[in-house]
């Protein structure tokens, strides 16, 4: 259980490089064995992986409660980051119908991956002593790509898809993050032990590369919206390409079909 690193691996170190191309090598692997699945084998395959995310990710609180913090109350690893939501949505999938199960893959096709694709390329926090987080930590997030990858495949599939919807629960799941920071630091006011969700905690400036600056200079609550603002349009412009793409899958697939 307490097995750690003689030295804690560094971004974009040999082991982190390597674990991205094996992420890389998995995705496209990964691809060419989904392609052709059904639909409904996609989203029990969403189900399935949620579930397993769920699994482990009690495992992880586990091992926090009892070897990270020694059984001292903390909300720093609590469940409820952006990349905390692809679990929570994957095991929803299936039990969804309509405009309701379109928002949710629609949320993996463009925050999800985002949030993915940063974590693994600015680890930070992922780099940490325990080989046991350090492993989840990188599992989770490859999954993570895995499951917007199988979203893509289902819209692809269907007529083209509405990103609003999917913004506006983004939105919905910040403010709770806000809230969960903001009750966190008057139980736990020590950095380490309150949380910052969604990275968008009003009591510190953010740790994020460039955004940490702007809070320096403008403030933590100016930052925070503008941080918001960019994973919003960047979301959106990931959300744009996969439709360009899908747009021509789509329509080569219809052309054979005829």
């Amino acid at each position: 259980m307490g097995i750690q690193f003689e030295t804690v691996p560094s971004a974009y170190g040999t082991l982190h490089l390597c674990i991205l191309g094996a992420i890389v090598v998995l995705t496209v692997a990964a691809f060419f064995l989904l392609r052709k699945r059904s639909e409904k084998a996609l989203v029990w395959l969403l189900f399935g992986l949620g579930v397993f995310m769920i699994v482990t990710e009690v495992l992880k609180q586990i091992f926090v409660w009892f070897y990270v913090y020694e059984r001292v109350p903390s909300a720093w690893f609590f469940p409820w980051q952006l990349c905390s939501m692809a679990m929570y949505c994957c095991v929803l999938v299936p039990f969804l119908k309509g405009k309701a199960q379109e928002t949710i893959l629609v949320f993996l096709v463009s925050f999800s991956l985002l949030a993915a694709v940063f974590a693994l390329a600015f680890p930070g926090d992922m780099l940490r002593p325990q080989i046991l987080l350090f492993c989840h930590s990188f599992v989770y997030h490859a999954i993570m790509v895995i499951e917007s990858l199988a979203a893509i495949l289902i819209l692809s599939r269907r007529k083209k898809a509405k990103f609003l919807p999917a913004l506006i629960l983004f939105l919905a799941m910040s403010m709770v993050a806000e809230i969960i920071n903001v009750v966190s630091y008057n139980l736990f006011p020590e950095r380490g032990r309150a949380s910052n969700m969604f990275n968008i905690t009003p009591y510190w400036p953010s740790t994020q590369p460039v955004f940490h600056d702007i809070a320096v200079k403008l403030g933590i609550i100016p930052e925070i919206l503008i941080y918001t603002a960019v994973i919003a349009l960047a979301s959106w412009g990931i959300f744009l390409l996969v439709n360009l793409i899908s747009g021509k899958y789509r329509k080569n697939r219809e052309l054979k079909i005829r």
